[in-house]
């Protein structure tokens, strides 16, 4: 079965030793991606232009793979605040209300200040 590694181009993915999917077999992990914005290499500093950041650098992820988010059957959502989640669901809902997944949502210290969302899915072939 081969292993199929895929990059946004982030300099930190090679730094540190990940990579932003792996394909292997029907099989698509996407790692926890931020809302960071690689056209403009800053991170925006509302939820909402972060959440869907995200989700369209996770998009690109598994279009890279031959994925789509139909395929997705299990995200995990990392938040900073819970005052943030009606703000996230609200733009996650449009993604994810038809193929509705199984979900997962903690709200946790991220690495960096500036980051206030981290999303990461598994997507499945079928």
């Amino acid at each position: 079965m081969t292993r199929r590694l895929i990059s946004t181009g982030s300099t930190f993915e090679k730094f540190a030793g990940y990579s932003r999917a792996v394909v292997q077999g029907p099989w698509c992990f996407v790692a926890g991606t931020t809302g960071y914005d690689y056209a403009t290499m800053t991170m925006p500093e509302g939820i909402e232009d972060q959440t869907r950041n995200t989700m369209a650098t996770i998009e690109k992820a598994l279009a890279e793979g031959g994925f789509a988010l139909s395929d997705v059957v299990r995200v995990h959502y990392y938040l900073k605040d819970a005052a943030l989640v009606d703000s996230v669901f609200a733009i996650v809902g449009g993604f994810f209300a038809q193929i509705r997944p199984a979900a997962t949502m903690l709200i946790c210290d991220l690495v960096d200040p500036e980051i206030l969302i981290e999303i990461e899915v598994t997507a499945l072939k079928s």
